[in-house]
Parts: C-alpha cells; sequence; structure tokens
C-alpha cells in the first residue's frame, strides 16, 4: 500500500511538471500586463481630471482695473486673418498732441473692448491712439460656430490679434503715419498678444498683465490635482519630468482632437520676440498663475524687458491695487518707445527688409537693459 501511494505521488509529480512552465509563463503575462494597466489608469484619470478643468469656459475674474467705462471713439469692424468679422472702437489721442503710434488693447478671457478705457486712458492723454477690440465669442463679436472659446488662448485668439495688426497698420498708412504699433493685453489677451508678435514685424513693443503659457498651467494643474486625487500619494508627487511632459503632450494632443484648435504656447513665443521690448507685470498673490511661473515666462524672453511684481495684487487686479503707478509704468514704458513723429518724420513710411532682426529700442544710450522690478524698485537682471 505504501508503495502504490508513492508511485501515485509520483506519477501526479510528473503530471503536473509539465504545466509549471505555463505557469510561470502566465505569472509573468499578468506581472506585465499589471505594470502596463496601472500607469494606463493613472494616466487616463490625470487626463479627464484636468480636461475637466480644460474646459471650463466660466469667467473666473480675481479683478480687472475697475467698472467698465463708455467708450467715445470711431466704431470699426474688421477680420480677422482667418477671416472671422471682429468689432472694435479706435479710441483718439487727446487734441493738439502729436501721434506716437497705436496700441492695441487685448481683453481678458469673459471681457470685452469696453475694459480698455480703466487701462488707457492715460496713453491717450499721452498722445497714442488706442484700438480696442472683441475677441471672437465676446462682446459685439459674433462666436465662430463650432468653436467656444476657453480660459486657455487657442490659435483662434492668435488670429484676431492678427487681424487688429494689420487693420492698425491700414490705419497707420491712411493717415501717413509711420507703422507704430504696441500690444497691451491682459491674462489670455496678454498671451494671445504674445504668440501674435513672436510673427509679427509690426510690433514695436509690449505690455502684459498676468500673462500665462497653457502648457506650464496644464503641467501646473496636473501636478496639483495628482497629488490631490492620487489614491498613493508618494507615488503622485514622485512622478519624474519626462512622464509630466508626456502627459502634456497627451492632453493636448486629446484636447486639439477634441475642441477642433491648437494651444499655441506663449514660452516658445517669448523666445521667439527677438529685440522687441517687453514689460512683464504680474501680482504677487495671483491663485492662477504663480510667481514663479511669471518669473520662467520672464527668463525665456531676450529682448530688453522689465518685470514688476506687484505687492498684494491678485490675477488682473494690478491696476487696481497700485493704480498711480500702474499707469506711469504703462505710459513712460511706451513712451520710451515710441518717440513723438514729429522728432522721427524723416522715419515716416520706412519699411524693414526682410529677414532682418527686428529692433524697436530708441537708438539711445539709455534703452532698456533687461531688469527685474519689485515693490517699485529696479535692479539688474540676474
Amino acid at each position: 500500500m505504501v508503495f502504490e501511494n508513492l508511485v501515485g505521488e509520483a506519477l501526479l509529480l510528473e503530471a503536473l511538471s509539465g504545466y509549471l512552465p505555463s505557469w510561470t509563463a502566465l505569472g509573468w503575462t499578468a506581472a506585465l500586463g499589471l505594470l502596463i494597466l496601472y500607469p494606463t489608469l493613472i494616466i487616463r484619470r490625470y487626463i479627464r481630471i484636468t480636461m475637466e478643468k480644460f474646459d471650463d469656459h466660466t469667467p473666473h475674474v480675481e479683478g480687472g482695473g475697475g467698472e467698465a467705462l463708455p467708450l467715445r471713439g470711431t466704431e470699426i469692424r474688421f477680420a480677422a486673418a482667418d477671416g472671422h468679422p471682429l468689432n472694435g472702437v479706435l479710441l483718439h489721442r487727446s487734441p493738439g498732441l502729436c501721434r506716437r503710434g497705436v496700441v492695441l488693447f487685448c481683453h481678458e478671457f469673459g471681457s470685452d473692448r469696453t475694459r480698455c478705457v480703466s487701462y488707457c486712458r492715460e496713453l491717450l492723454h499721452a498722445g497714442f491712439d488706442v484700438l480696442a477690440f472683441d475677441f471672437r465669442g465676446h462682446g459685439e463679436s459674433p462666436a465662430e460656430p463650432g468653436y467656444r472659446p476657453r480660459h486657455f488662448p487657442t490659435d483662434r485668439e492668435v488670429e484676431d490679434v492678427r487681424g487688429a495688426i494689420a487693420h492698425a497698420r491700414e490705419h497707420l498708412r491712411g493717415c501717413g503715419a509711420e507703422e507704430r504699433i504696441g500690444l497691451f493685453g491682459l491674462s489670455r489677451g496678454a498671451a494671445a498678444a504674445v504668440l501674435a508678435a513672436a510673427d509679427s514685424e509690426e510690433v514695436r513693443a509690449i505690455v502684459t498683465d498676468s500673462v500665462f503659457s497653457s502648457d506650464m498651467t496644464v503641467e501646473f494643474l496636473m501636478r496639483r490635482f495628482a497629488t490631490s486625487f492620487a489614491r498613493i500619494r508618494i507615488v503622485a508627487e514622485n512622478h519624474p519630468p519626462a512622464f509630466w511632459r508626456f502627459m502634456r503632450w497627451l492632453l493636448f494632443i486629446e484636447s486639439s482632437r477634441r475642441f477642433g484648435c491648437s494651444f499655441p504656447s506663449v514660452r516658445q513665443a517669448l523666445s521667439r520676440l527677438g529685440s522687441t521690448p517687453l514689460l512683464m507685470i504680474h501680482g504677487e498673490k495671483d491663485r492662477f498663475v504663480s510667481e514663479a511661473q511669471a518669473r520662467s515666462l520672464y527668463s525665456s524672453a531676450s529682448g530688453p524687458k522689465s518685470f514688476w511684481l506687484v505687492p498684494g495684487a491678485r490675477h488682473n487686479q494690478a491696476a487696481e491695487i497700485a493704480p498711480d503707478a500702474y499707469h506711469c509704468r504703462v505710459v513712460e514704458f511706451f513712451s520710451k518707445h515710441f518717440p513723438e513723429e514729429t522728432a522721427r518724420k524723416g522715419e515716416s513710411g520706412r519699411r524693414r527688409s526682410p529677414g532682418r532682426e527686428r529692433d524697436h529700442s530708441p537708438r539711445r544710450q539709455d534703452a532698456d537693459q533687461p531688469a527685474l522690478v519689485a515693490a517699485g524698485r529696479s535692479f539688474p537682471d540676474s
């Protein structure tokens, strides 16, 4: 009996031994599947959560520079660079002043051209004409069928700014004036202004308030959501930088497919501004765009530049917190790079040859050098 039991066990072990390689292969397959499935589920979760924020089209305005005031100027209609109709108004400089140029005002998301009055009235008193327009789907500019504006600037808003630049250029030509155009934008409008200026030869100077870059902001949101919703917090907090770049790439691919538009990078556009002067204004307590993001964007610009961090100001709130200093800095910046036409009459109508590097700074020894401005003090950029 004992012998028969031993023989039986031996036969059973021999039979099972034939299946051991299959069980081993199955175990490796399951482990490999988990290694693929787990990251896939994490990526889908991050993309879904961030996409919900990305698709948000409800205005969230912390500041705004005061109430919108009535406009007194010439109503205009023109086409964006892609042909979409836009409405705007041309505000004329104060009587008796020599023309310095035209400043295009690009309002923030969820606002309209009327916002320009509280931001640009001092420019009118300094000899600038101001062209304020409504982005498509805002104010009196009609919406584009199938397109819904969002917090993040797309190729559509860039086309709107390009159309405004073209209209300003034609206006100056019609007046026999030199084609000197500046851009002044808030938040998403500032981002669209930078994106349009990067490929424009006409823009001579740019002022941005609360500007941001979609790629940097989206990565910041994904990191924040990951640590907030992740079940294994230590894993979410220690993803390598390459993981976030990959996630950002996936998000923009999906967003472009779903929304039918592209989301260009302001960070990359700033590096293409060349020698175009830039004044970047940012609120110290901005909850949407951190100071670190703003300084990182500032470092991307290589031309003459200044950075003013406004103490106590939140998003789009710098003009409300420090109105006198705000208007003074904006007017001084544009005036420095847009001297009165009577001083440069011989240059009227001069065109730059294609391919030349843009140099819009005045030919003086005190032309802007890269500078950081904080709490009312300027010092060299390190």
